[in-house]
């Protein structure tokens, strides 16, 4: 599993042409499933992710998580995470686990954050979506579990 973690004032996401749904503070998580990512480790990785400080505390030092906040998160399955573009000009996307399996492991990781005190939106999953966002910082992290 590999996410982009932006943090964030304000996000929502389009689905033809429609607010599917939307956050205030906190984080977006694009969540990108490669083949032979485990069902079995999605809890650990999320917990690293709830704890991840990227929130400033009184001394403007980024110093506390989204709990710590009380941040919401959106999160956004995003298979592309895995495009391998060393040869040729089209990307291609041999990495990224099967819609079948991805789709398991993505709900997994909603689930797991939704039994959190977190707030939780999502896009929907393999849906063409449109995602608005403001950067906040801005702030960028890239993880990967394995």
């Amino acid at each position: 599993m590999k996410v982009i973690i932006q943090r964030v004032s304000r996000a929502s996401v389009e689905i033809n042409s429609s607010i599917y749904s939307s956050i205030d503070s906190g984080m977006v998580v694009f969540l990108g499933i490669k083949k032979g990512d485990k069902i079995q480790d999605v809890d650990n990785f999320v917990d690293k992710i709830l704890k991840l400080r990227i929130f400033e505390d009184d001394n403007g030092k980024m110093n506390l998580s989204i709990r710590d906040v009380q941040g919401e998160i959106l999160i956004i399955s995003q298979f592309t995470l895995y495009a391998d573009t060393k040869r040729g000009n089209r990307p291609s996307f041999f990495e990224s686990e099967t819609s079948i399996l991805a789709e398991k492991i993505y709900n997994q990781f909603v689930n797991y954050i939704s039994e959190t005190e977190i707030v939780v939106k999502t896009g929907q999953f393999g849906a063409m979506m449109n995602v608005n966002l403001v950067n906040n910082g801005p702030v960028t992290i890239e993880m990967e579990n394995r």
